[in-house]
């Protein structure tokens, strides 16, 4: 275009011609301008992340939405060194009615029911590492059209030697909630760089769902969060703020457990994600069921969960149970969580104390209450592996030795009633028909408290963490052992303290505790600047829709400190309000 206009000036034309000419080169650039910036270039699904660390290397992972032909992590001094990934397909990532991404903002806008979304997973392992020596590192796809992909330049390093002081961020429960990308960008901007992240379960809400992970609509996704790519925005008294998350797992390598919604349910049965979420039957009674048919789509997974992480595997339980040694911390990771069910008594719905009257007389669809998914009581495969973890020579040499998993032995949450056990089902008859189908859960049967804790105590650990009750709260036992919930990341659903009672059943064998732990331990009250309750007292926890908590474990000092943060007032300081320091774990 512009070389026809330097011919035709050289002629005799009119200033009316000229001024057309140009108008019309002007709105073509436009239009084509406009049609670049309209087109987004092609980019990661995630940033990459740090997975696995070991003496000499570190895997780095991330995804596409493309197969492509070619993906490579570039490290060291210049990015001159190489290391090529592998691919893998996630093989149950799905969108449904309740899914919010890409042209989808409603219920149902686009899908009606589950569609299979094509995701690809990178994995390459960076090898000839020095602990304590951070290394820039890069990574890149290559697409089909031979287009090049690639993310910012980050850092990664082997895992730290003993005697290294280190930043642990303790987190869980984020689920998309509504305050999660404010409480990851507070971290960043309070602590920095953190050295590792440990995540007590329940990372999204449905865990097939891809665009929880990903990119839902809302800014709440896990990945996007956890690497300062969020966008969620709250508003308080008119004023809007968007919070990113935080850079962190970019830098930083993450350990996981499984809580209650990493565990799909029964493979396509249900149409949509959520229903197939909720559809869980025990292996057994899907053993009698679908007899020579998969019992993992026939009762309950955690594939996908399985399928995102590279983590620790032990010969006994794989991913799903597994411990780890990360400077002065040797992490025992257990699979202990149940299936959330309702506690309301209305029947509508099957719930943890009774079936719904709906479905009385057609056991398949029969919740069993809140099912185990894998044991943990004496004499059990897991059980006899945590002994034989207990008893090893990486765990005594420890400094430091904390256990994780999802379900609480205390907290004043809700979802520590009914006890962590096994329900016994009792069927009440009216002549040929079922008039009720009800569950009890003994509470001198909790496996936690019977079983675990006490060796757990026996082995001198001093830190168990876990989540699942959306608060914070802590308790110390008669041995020193500390117990710390700071799930209150994104929001609360209560804690059962003063007039506010947990919803249980009346007229039941069991006697089903109210209000506080109910397994007999105080909570602590925090110990710098505690909230006050209407009486103007301190209270021993934060349960809040507004006010965000995360905790910092530093093995330098063997201190643990809470931090809370007040979204309402976006420009208000991060306040340590709890500290406490470990006890000594190989006492003289």
């Amino acid at each position: 275009m512009l070389l026809k206009l330097k011919r035709l000036s050289g002629r005799k034309i009119s200033t009316v011609a000229m001024l057309v000419l140009v108008i019309c080169f002007t709105l073509v650039s436009v239009r084509s301008f406009g049609q670049t910036i309209m087109t987004s270039a092609p980019q990661l699904l995630t940033d990459p992340f740090l997975q696995l660390p070991t003496e000499t290397s570190v895997r780095v992972v991330w995804f596409t939405e493309f197969a492509g032909v070619n993906h490579t992590v570039t490290y060291g001094e210049n990015l001159k060194q190489t290391a090529k990934a592998n691919i893998t397909k996630l093989t149950r990532t799905r969108e449904d009615q309740d899914s919010k991404v890409a042209n989808q903002t409603e219920y149902g806008q686009v899908y009606q029911k589950p569609v299979q979304r094509d995701i690809w997973r990178h994995e390459a392992e960076v090898t000839g590492l020095t602990p304590g020596v951070r290394v820039n590192y890069r990574v890149t796809s290559v697409r089909e059209d031979n287009e090049s992909v690639n993310s910012d330049v980050f850092t990664l390093a082997a895992t730290p030697k003993p005697d290294t002081p280190l930043k642990i961020l303790l987190t869980s429960d984020h689920q998309l909630k509504p305050m999660t990308a404010a409480n990851l960008q507070k971290v960043v901007e309070t602590v920095g760089r953190v050295d590792g992240v440990w995540f007590a379960g329940d990372l999204v809400n449905v865990s097939d769902r891809a665009s929880e992970w990903f990119d839902d609509h809302n800014g709440g996704a896990l990945f996007p969060g956890l690497q300062g790519r969020a966008k969620y925005e709250m508003t308080h008294n008119d004023v809007k703020t968007i919070y990113t998350g935080g850079q962190i797992i970019q830098h930083a390598p993450m350990f996981t457990c499984i809580g209650n919604h990493e565990v799909m349910g029964r493979f396509a049965r249900t149409e949509s994600l959520d229903g197939e979420f909720d559809d869980t039957i025990p292996r057994a009674v899907a053993q009698k069921i679908y007899r020579d048919k998969s019992l993992i789509d026939n009762s309950f997974n955690t594939n996908t969960y399985e399928e995102i992480f590279s983590l620790p595997k032990s010969k006994e339980g794989g991913k799903r149970y597994y411990a780890v040694s990360f400077g002065d911390v040797r992490l025992v990771v257990l699979y202990i969580t149940n299936m959330w069910r309702t506690p309301n008594l209305d029947g509508k719905r099957r719930g943890r104390y009774q079936e719904a009257k709906k479905d009385l007389n057609n056991s398949e669809n029969w919740g069993y209450g809140q099912l185990i998914y894998e044991p943990i009581a004496k004499g059990s495969k897991q059980y006899n592996w945590l002994e034989a973890e207990l008893n090893s020579p990486e765990f005594k040499q420890a400094k430091y030795k904390v256990v994780m998993f999802h379900h609480p032995p205390h907290t004043l949450g809700d979802n520590i009633v009914p006890a962590y056990t096994e329900p016994v089902q009792i069927i009440e008859r009216d002549s040929n028909n079922i008039k009720a189908v009800r569950y009890e859960y003994p509470k001198d049967a909790d496996y936690i408290i019977r079983d675990v804790v006490p060796i757990l105590e026996a082995a001198n650990v001093q830190l168990v963490f876990y989540g699942h009750s959306h608060l914070w709260n802590r308790f110390v036992s008669q041995s020193g052992m500390h117990f710390l919930e700071t799930s209150n990341v994104g929001n609360t659903y209560g804690a059962a303290w003063g007039d506010r009672k947990r919803e249980v059943p009346i007229g039941y064998q069991e006697d089903y505790v109210k209000v506080g732990d109910p397994n007999g331990l105080e909570p602590v009250v925090p110990t710098i600047v505690p909230l006050l309750g209407e009486d103007g007292k301190p209270i021993p926890y934060i349960a809040s829709n507004d006010i965000t908590v995360f905790s910092i474990l530093d093995t330098g000092t063997g201190t643990i400190s809470s931090y809370r943060f007040d979204t309402r007032k976006p420009d208000s300081e991060v306040l340590k309000f709890d500290e406490f320091k470990l006890k000594d774990s190989n006492p003289i």
